[in-house]
């Protein structure tokens, strides 16, 4: 059954046309899947790929439409090659950046279309795979950072495993000023996550355009102000986030988390290489669960091997920016919200993220590079 707000931002979308064929969208099937959520809305527009370029303005007024629906609270619009109806075609498979073009404005992204252009520098935390310890390396990172004095963002880029609100011990609705949403303000930072919209045993059963969508409404329509450094805790793998992220912001760079056993270094090995193919800097490789150290006698154990993170970055040609042990401490505190740089400023584990975070700004926290950055084979 289509709600009310779902009916009135699809007669709203009726308003807008085709620019080549002059058909409102909705008559010509463009209008797909309209999500409406708490007064959030997601909207997709079935596009080819080779018109996604001339449809970012029609996109861009797909947005604005939708937000001057009576009860929507912030919009957001998706181009998708799938066509809207019962046998949707195919999707192309999204193609990486080849190499040989300029750094900072990839390949097929509208220059005027980039994103959290008020932030100094975006820094993407991401692994190959789960279970790494991402989320925590990530939020310990962000403290760090703030904790220099430094205006910082977290932003929680994993849609169906949001984990901020437990770690940062934030639990409460970010409040909305018009179309505008206030982000959380916690420990020092400036922090969303779709955790925060939802009820936390909520699933997330979206498909990828809706997921795209949730994603760049987050950096969009964030009043996120002006920061110094935004730290983005993204979902594992090599898939539709990482390169929305590579195509619609302009990463500084990004750090890649593992553990030092085979499998998970494969993983790490596949996640440098896509942020090498769309020309985002791999600033470098971070070896967690090192070694676990016995909190009764002391005694260290090499549960998942050790120094292999610190091997494959001399192989792979990128830093090897430390190494974080397997501790009760750093679990503890991130099961309560209260991140070990904060609730055990003097440990050996916080000393270790702050080092972490200090050479993480030393490579990513300066000016802009003055020219395009060429990567020929």
């Amino acid at each position: 059954m289509v709600s009310g707000i779902e009916a009135a931002v699809r007669a709203a979308l009726a308003g807008l046309r085709d620019p080549t064929s002059g058909r409102d969208l909705v008559s010509a099937g463009m209008v797909g899947g309209v999500a409406v959520r708490d007064g959030m809305v997601q909207v997709e527009i079935a596009v080819p790929r080779e018109r996604a370029r001339e449809f970012e303005p029609v996109r861009a007024a797909a947005e604005a439409a939708a937000r001057a629906v009576p009860g929507v609270i912030s919009a957001s619009a998706v181009l998708t090659a799938h066509r809207a109806g019962p046998s949707p075609a195919p999707q192309a498979a999204p193609q990486a950046a080849p190499h040989g073009h300029a750094h900072g404005a990839p390949q097929g992204a509208p220059r005027g279309g980039m994103l959290l252009g008020d932030v100094g520098a975006v820094i993407a935390v991401a692994s190959g795979k789960g279970g790494v310890g991402k989320s925590t390396t990530a939020v310990n990172l962000a403290v760090a950072l703030a904790q220099k004095g430094l205006r910082v963002g977290l932003l929680d880029a994993d849609i169906y495993g949001p984990s901020l609100p437990q770690m940062l011990g934030a639990h409460e609705k970010p409040r909305v000023d018009g179309n505008r949403i206030i982000p959380i303000d916690r420990w020092g930072l400036k922090a969303m996550s779709i955790g925060f919209l939802v009820d936390q045993e909520t699933p997330m059963i979206w498909r990828g355009p809706m997921v795209m969508g949730a994603l760049e409404q987050m950096m969009s329509q964030v009043e996120w102000g002006a920061l110094d450094v935004m730290v983005v805790d993204m979902p594992p793998g090599t898939g539709d986030t990482q390169l929305t992220m590579s195509q619609r912001v302009a990463l500084r760079g990004a750090v890649i988390v593992s553990t030092p056993q085979d499998v998970a270094l494969l993983d790490a090995r596949r996640g440098i290489r896509m942020f090498e193919k769309v020309n985002v800097p791999v600033l470098g490789l971070i070896e967690n669960m090192s070694y676990f150290c016995c909190p009764n006698c002391n005694h260290r154990s090499e549960v998942f091997g050790h120094g292999g993170a610190r091997v494959e970055a001399e192989r792979l040609g990128v830093e090897f920016l430390g190494e974080l042990p397997l501790t009760l401490a750093i679990r503890e505190h991130a099961d309560a919200g209260h991140p070990v740089v904060l609730g055990a400023p003097d440990s050996g584990e916080a000393r270790a993220y702050r080092a972490i975070a200090e050479r993480v700004w030393a490579k990513a926290g300066g000016a802009r590079a003055a020219g395009p950055r060429i990567v020929v084979d």
